[in-house]
């Protein structure tokens, strides 16, 4: 089991992921109403560099987040390696 404060660091990274996810749609949704609103000077470069720092952002979450579960598992004397993931692939 889960210590408190690695338990609310799970909570906190899940939730900073479906805030990125968020990000990621209403980025989207606004580079849509942009261009079909005849945005002639659309910043079509500023909308894909902000995409990119999301997905840098998501991925740093993905990364703590495998990180902290390692830590989990290690703690609770499992290996990482010998656990599966979906679709039959060992974990890191």
């Amino acid at each position: 089991m889960p210590e408190p404060g690695e338990r609310e660091a799970r909570r906190s990274l899940t939730r900073l992921r479906h805030a990125v996810e968020k990000c990621v749609r209403e980025l989207e949704t606004s580079a849509r109403a942009l261009r079909a609103a005849g945005d002639a000077d659309f910043p079509a470069d500023a909308f894909h560099a902000a995409a990119a720092h999301l997905r840098a952002v998501s991925e740093f979450v993905n990364e703590q987040a495998e990180r902290l579960e390692q830590k989990i598992l290690e703690a609770g004397g499992i290996a990482p390696e010998r656990l599966r993931r979906p679709g039959g692939e060992r974990a890191r």
